[in-house]
């Protein structure tokens, strides 16, 4: 059989199929064909990646990249350059203004875009160096039958719906947003993220109207409102949460995760389900940088490689509802990324500041997109 690519001689690390060995990958008609030995005989275009891995196409479930219609977006194809094949929006656009970020930005990407509908009606649309307004703040701003109507038409680009409470984004509005938001989630049967910084309200509140399949971003973040307890163990309603079926993901940004955080976390044996940079204009230029630097502080905390790559591929996936994502089984979508594990001295920062001095770091070598290559480092 013929195929339109090969990736030859990898190390594939598939968590969903429980693969991670050297073998070959191969595309045809923009999907994955097949995993195997000696693959690349008759194939059009053969990539010889040897010493480097191959994982199923990596999926930041937390962006920002409304490029030119928020203060907040970044250029997509930068972070897809990073490594990443599929970058999730989180709520930078509302329902007065998500037809122009379909339109401008998701369209004509070549990397696939997927978005939670913020509630606000026009989505993050004062945050930057100089102005900081909360969206949800101001309650004349929640639109949830507009944003019922365009959550309705857009289903196919969508994810879910992101509601953004704590003191930064909601202030005096407190927990009332999030009730907003779990009615249209409820009205349209889709799932909320949902975003927490300094209370009101607490996390014990958020949590408990969060309910199968909706996320919880921020989830290793600082005091206050961190999911440990002062005597370095994991919040009960963490727990509950988990057992319930809440998904916990990372969400670093300019504020939002913390190694001491992690660190109690991790020895609980409580990892995140999802690993996301919560890249924006604020913090692309530290302390997240991108997905790879932020899946490499996990390595750095002892995290397994393996998990780092699942946290990134298949559980997002399932995050998305997107089963042809996250994974590298045969017709699933022609997606992969070309990482090198790197050895040397790094050094990482948290969004309080706290550096770590560590010895590995994930770097981008190359992306697959529709069984083409698309970029080389």
């Amino acid at each position: 059989m013929s195929f339109d690519l090969v990736l030859r001689g990898g190390r594939v690390i598939d968590p969903s199929q429980s693969i991670d060995r050297v073998t070959d990958v191969a595309f045809s008609g923009g999907k994955v064909a097949a995993i195997g030995n000696n693959l690349s005989e008759g194939a059009r275009t053969v990539k010889d990646v040897a010493g480097k891995i191959v994982t199923p196409g990596l999926i930041d479930l937390h962006t920002h990249v409304y490029w030119g219609g928020t203060s907040l977006g970044v250029d997509p194809l930068v972070l897809a350059r990073g490594g990443c094949t599929t970058l999730v929006d989180t709520g930078s656009a509302g329902p007065g203004n998500y037809p122009g970020f379909l339109e401008h930005v998701i369209k004509p990407s070549p990397v696939r875009i997927v978005a939670y509908l913020n509630v606000s009606f026009a989505g993050i649309y004062g945050f930057s160096k100089r102005v900081m307004v909360g969206e949800s703040g101001d309650l004349r701003l929640m639109a949830p039958i507009d944003a019922v109507e365009v959550a309705e038409a857009n289903r196919d680009t969508l994810a879910g719906i992101k509601v953004r409470v704590g003191f930064h984004a909601s202030g005096n509005s407190g927990i009332v947003p999030l009730d907003i938001g779990r009615q249209v989630a409820d009205r349209v049967g889709m799932p909320m993220m949902v975003h927490i910084d300094h209370p009101p309200p607490t996390l014990p509140e958020v949590l408990e109207r969060l309910r199968e399949g909706d996320v919880l971003t921020h989830c290793f973040r600082p005091f206050p409102n961190s999911p440990t307890t002062a005597d370095r163990k994991v919040h009960p309603a963490v727990i509950e949460a988990r057992q319930r079926g809440v998904i916990f993901d990372i969400g670093h940004g300019m504020g939002s995760f913390a190694f001491d955080t992690a660190r109690v976390m991790l020895d609980n044996d409580f990892m995140p389900d999802c690993i996301s940079s919560d890249v924006h204009a604020l913090c692309i230029d530290g302390p997240a940088f991108d997905l790879l630097t932020t899946m490499s502080k996990f390595l750095c905390l002892g995290m397994p490689l393996v998990e780092v790559i699942r946290a990134a591929t298949e559980n997002p996936a399932k995050a998305l509802k997107r089963p042809e994502l996250g994974t590298l089984r045969p017709d699933s979508a022609g997606d992969a990324s070309i990482l090198e594990l790197q050895n040397g001295t790094f050094d990482y920062v948290d969004s309080t500041g706290e550096r770590l001095s560590g010895e590995t770091c994930l770097a981008a070598k190359g992306v697959v997109i529709n069984g083409q290559m698309w970029h080389e480092a």
